[in-house]
């Protein structure tokens, strides 16, 4: 029987190996869970695979856990970064957790010529996506970058990595994606609210890794658009089909 509670830990897992918690974890487990010594929780660190563990010392401060078997292995989701301008906190918190339920190896947050946002809370996007990859089952945990310059990304873009460019501008135009560029490394692109500058997408456009689509008939907010690439692409070339 799987723990119904699982937890990321930053922390080697292994047969026999001990878990000490923090203080933040000890009061989640045993102030608001209400496990108790003998109590199992699955643990996971984006590295060892899913474990059970089982409480062996339980405190208001701390807390220990003993590791008993692996119950998941290590599952990598696809080489699949997700771009995208930050909007709205709550928004933007929303993107994260999405892609990471849906297999994004990579969020990175971008700044264009139309972002709104100047500045993000890495770590605390970093723990909407450690909570999401809690949440959905998950043994990996995808990194949040701090946010970027598009300009600078696409500058020092690495060979190989193809980019899904979801472009507004193309609303109504076929999604095209070959089967034959399945198993590449990729990355999938989501514009601001306020849409790309006429530069920005003369530039994307006219890159050689770029692949320009269309995400339907009606132009999506920021938010809807990050869940319907990423779906297209998961369906297309992703882990999904």
């Amino acid at each position: 029987m799987s723990a119904k509670i699982r937890l990321y830990v930053e922390h080697p897992l292994g047969q026999g190996q001990s878990v000490d918690l923090t203080r933040e974890q000890a009061h989640y487990l045993f102030g608001v869970m209400r496990l108790s010594v003998g109590g199992q929780v699955a643990l996971f660190n984006g590295q060892d695979g899913e474990w059970l563990a089982e409480v062996a010392e339980a405190g208001k401060r701390g807390g220990v856990l003993a590791c008993l078997k692996q119950t998941k292995p290590l599952q990598m989701p696809p080489d699949l970064w997700l771009l995208f301008a930050p909007i709205k906190k709550a928004r933007t918190d929303f993107i994260v957790e999405k892609a990471a339920e849906m297999g994004a190896a990579r969020i990175m947050p971008v700044k264009t010529e139309f972002t709104n946002s100047e500045r993000i809370r890495q770590d605390r996007l970093q723990a909407h996506a450690v909570e999401a990859a809690e949440q959905c089952g998950g043994t990996f945990v995808p990194e949040v970058t701090d946010l970027q310059r598009l300009s600078h990304v696409l500058d020092t873009w690495p060979d190989g990595r193809q980019l899904m460019f979801c472009d507004e501008a193309e609303v109504g135009s076929a999604l095209r994606l070959a089967a034959s560029e399945k198993n590449q490394p990729w990355a999938i692109l989501i514009g601001p609210e306020g849409g790309f500058s006429d530069v920005e997408r003369a530039r994307l456009t006219g890159l050689p890794f770029a692949h320009v689509v269309s995400l339907g008939p009606r132009i999506l907010r920021a938010d809807t658009a990050a869940v319907a690439a990423l779906t297209l692409w998961q369906q297309a070339l992703g882990d999904w089909s």
